[in-house]
Parts: C-alpha cells; structure tokens; sequence
C-alpha cells in the first residue's frame, strides 16, 4: 500500500475573497473548479508548487478555523513577496522559534495556513573507535 500526501479542504464562503487571498495574495494557481449549476457552492483545487489545497464553498465540506502546517524553504523570501504585495488584510511577519522560522497567514474564513522553515538536523558526529 502506498500513502499519497494528504489534500486539505479548506471551507470558504465567498469565492471572491478566497480568490483575492489564496490566488492573488498567496500566489496560488487554480487547477479546476466545479459547480453543478452557476447559483450553486463552488469547490476548487488550487496548488502553489507541491502544496495542494482544496476550497469548498459547500456547506458540509470542513469546518472554518482550523490550521495547515506546511513546511516550507526560503521563508524570508516569502514573507517579503507577500509584504510587496501590500494585501489589504494581512501583513504577515515571520517570527523565530526553537525549531525554526514560522509565518501564520489566516484567511477571511478564518482558516490559517502555517508556513514554517525547519531549522536544520545538527549534522551527526562519526562514530568513535
């Protein structure tokens, strides 16, 4: 059996805002979206290089609040994108931690992405004889 990465689906409630904030803000590219007809929910698939994310506009689908921790390398850099950007509703700021650097941006649902650079493994010393 093999385990494939897990998709998180994340519930929004106006398409546009999630839109502005995951595609123009974050920088993710919309992969597919459906809808059985135009006045019905909207469920999406987005992904920013190999974080893939669902959104669901349906009522049943997650429950808003919750956290996605995603491992990430050049943080600094990210953060700076996303300042460059100068969002409306979010200016998020990376803070140090024992195990590395963290930067949380929460979305208007109140879903919060945690984007965290891992300090590196302290490389091992040889094995004495």
């Amino acid at each position: 059996m093999h385990l494939a990465p897990a998709i998180p689906v994340l519930r929004v409630f106006a398409w546009q805002q999630a839109s502005d904030f995951y595609l123009d803000f974050l920088g993710f590219t919309l992969d597919w979206e459906h809808q059985f007809e135009a006045d019905l929910p909207r469920y999406a698939q987005i992904r920013r290089s190999e974080l893939v994310l669902h959104l669901s506009e349906h009522h049943g689908d997650s429950t808003p609040g919750g956290v996605v921790f995603v491992p990430v390398t050049g943080i600094d850099a990210f953060q700076q994108e996303l300042a460059s950007k100068r969002y409306r509703y979010a200016r998020p700021g990376v803070e140090e931690v024992p195990w590395g650097k963290v930067m949380e941006v929460a979305d208007p649902f109140g879903n919060r992405l945690r984007f965290c650079e891992l300090e590196p493994e302290p490389a091992s010393e040889p094995a004495r004889r």
